[in-house]
């Protein structure tokens, strides 16, 4: 659909459509550059506060992938005539709250009647022209850092099913609703050649991103991907929302599955996140500054899930091993 589209080809536009990338950037000036993003979903949990923060949190990770830092945000809403305004305002509030802690202002929106409610930001932040991090840099040797656990689509499928615990939940909802502002900052104050956050294309279709955007490979260590506690169990009793089942189906012949993964294993690296962490490429000589920084700024997970590799043409993009 996106090739119907006429190229763009203005010298201020520093990241387009081209590479897959969280969020477009433009420079404005020498010293300023626009990011500029949007993101939207229906509800993924029951309680319209805690949905509002996630999708806030959610659409403001898209400038934070970019190391860019979030300014102002306009509230998009999709939302039914017949249900109690009551559960609106408290979606609102939730949005609200999370852009306070990441000192955002939110300065309007749009509102449309829809069959099924739906919230989400169209968010504007700022960066320095050339300090912009992309999908499209890394290089081999790099090592993959990952800053959040996965398992929330499969969790929160579980919780639309009743069939996950009270505690299990929590933890899913505690993860998405954690801002990437803290594990962005510490990015920038120590470099990296590439990034993006993990959302609905699951791990290793961001992952495929960052491959095909830098003309790389890449190989993930299955013992090294941090999962959410209660996630294999819910795999055990066969949970994956169908989102999972296509991202997995779309990985075909680019990634090589070593050893036997397990089909349980594959389906958790295809899982489709709601508000995922960062997943970030650094050069070798700076992972240890990285994980102290991430350590300093408070970010709990900062897992070395792997690294980039040479690609060849004749071999897939992406290997995963034990």
């Amino acid at each position: 659909m996106l090739r119907q589209l006429p190229a763009i080809t203005d010298p201020n536009l520093l990241v387009g459509i081209s590479t897959g990338d969280d969020a477009a950037v433009y420079k404005m000036r020498d010293d300023m550059a626009i990011v500029s993003t949007v993101d939207f979903f229906p509800p993924i949990v029951d309680d319209p506060f805690r949905f509002g923060e996630i999708a806030a949190t959610n659409a403001l990770s898209d400038v934070y992938a970019m190391g860019g830092k979030p300014i102002i945000a306009l509230n998009i809403v999709g939302f039914p005539v017949d249900l109690p305004h009551e559960i609106l305002g408290e979606i609102l509030r939730g949005g609200a709250a999370k852009a306070e802690e990441a000192g955002v202002l939110i300065v309007g929106g749009h509102t449309v009647d829809d069959a099924e409610p739906k919230y989400g930001m169209a968010v504007t932040g700022v960066v320095c022209p050339g300090a912009q991090v992309t999908n499209a840099g890394a290089h081999p040797g790099d090592a993959l850092i990952l800053t959040k656990p996965i398992g929330t689509g499969i969790i929160t499928t579980a919780g639309k099913q009743e069939r996950v615990s009270a505690d299990t939940l929590e933890r899913a909802v505690g993860v998405m609703g954690e801002l990437n502002r803290k594990a962005s900052e510490a990015m920038m104050s120590v470099g990296v050649n590439a990034c993006v956050d993990i959302t609905g294309f699951g791990l290793l279709g961001h992952l495929r991103l960052i491959a095909e955007g830098s003309g790389v490979g890449a190989q993930v260590h299955v013992s090294n991907v941090p999962v959410i506690e209660g996630v294999p169990e819910l795999l055990d009793m066969g949970i994956a929302p169908g989102g999972t089942h296509r991202n997995l189906e779309s990985l075909g012949g680019i990634v090589d599955w070593r050893d036997d993964i397990s089909e349980q294993t594959q389906i958790l690296l295809a899982d489709a996140q709601t508000s995922g962490g960062l997943l970030m490429a650094v050069a070798p000589t700076k992972l240890d500054a990285l994980l102290d920084a991430l350590s300093d700024a408070g970010v709990q997970t900062r897992a070395v899930i792997g690294e980039i590799t040479e690609r060849s043409a004749d071999t897939p993009a992406i290997s995963v091993v034990p």
